[in-house]
């Protein structure tokens, strides 16, 4: 009798740890969390296409890694499940970060800043690269005057651009047009690099739920009034008290 318990007690851990396990395996994230969670930020929501959506639905993590111990230099990882877009599992984008104070000028130093960046190769499927669009165009002969149609492709927007930064301009000129663009483009790529990095990732959750935007608006009216208090200190006049304070009456 003692051996069949202990058979049956083996029989039900078995069946407890194979129940378990099922278990594991049926645990999934939340579906399109990390979509709905850049899609809360404005800095993202405008950058994401329509187009994207359908992959973004595959991202699964975003990390950031460090270079080193020391540094600030670092990577932002995205992490993707298999997927009919493309067969890379990990998209990395790199940033070179300078922390320089000028000797000639030490008080506008305003922090650690990015410089650069590099993206990666995106190994995208057949026809499912959606940072490019194929565009048709007649084209007619001078001399013959006949047509001809020619097909072009031509930068699609995406969100998926994120990988592909232009290279800033080794000397920006002032008033070119093509350098200015440029640099504002690797502005606003730069300013999502650093969202992700200190308030994204960081606290995931909260901008999924919407918390973190309402911490955000509750920061603002703060700065506001501290702004007005601030002004009325400034209006603040101690000669007008000496004016109004009365001579106090002493008794002889």
């Amino acid at each position: 009798e003692e051996e069949e318990e202990g058979e049956k007690s083996e029989d039900k851990k078995e069946s407890a740890e194979g129940t378990n396990g099922a278990k594991d395996k049926d645990i999934i994230g939340i579906p399109a969390f990390w979509l709905h969670a850049l899609k809360n930020v404005d800095l993202f929501d405008d950058f994401i296409e329509e187009c994207d959506e359908p992959i973004l639905e595959h991202l699964t993590d975003i990390k950031v890694v460090y270079a080193s111990k020391e540094g600030m230099d670092f990577s932002l990882e995205f992490h993707f499940k298999p997927n009919e877009y493309f067969s890379d599992a990990v998209l990395v984008k790199s940033y070179k970060v300078a922390c320089v104070v000028s000797e000639d000028d030490p008080f506008s130093f305003e922090g650690a800043t990015i410089t650069s960046c590099e993206g990666c190769k995106i190994n995208w499927s057949k026809g499912k690269n959606v940072t490019i669009r194929t565009v048709k165009k007649t084209q007619k002969h001078k001399g013959k005057g006949q047509s001809r149609t020619v097909t072009k492709t031509v930068p699609n927007k995406s969100f998926f651009s994120f990988f592909s930064p232009p290279k800033a301009p080794a000397n920006p000129t002032e008033g070119d047009e093509e350098d200015e663009e440029t640099m504002d483009v690797l502005s606003s790529d730069f300013a999502r690099a650093e969202h992700l990095r200190d308030r994204l990732v960081p606290r995931a959750v909260l901008f999924f739920t919407g918390e973190a935007l309402e911490d955000d608006d509750f920061e603002g009216e703060e700065g506001e009034e501290e702004e007005e208090e601030d002004a009325e200190d400034d209006d603040y006049d101690p000669q007008r008290d000496l004016q109004n304070k009365k001579p106090e009456c002493k008794q002889q």
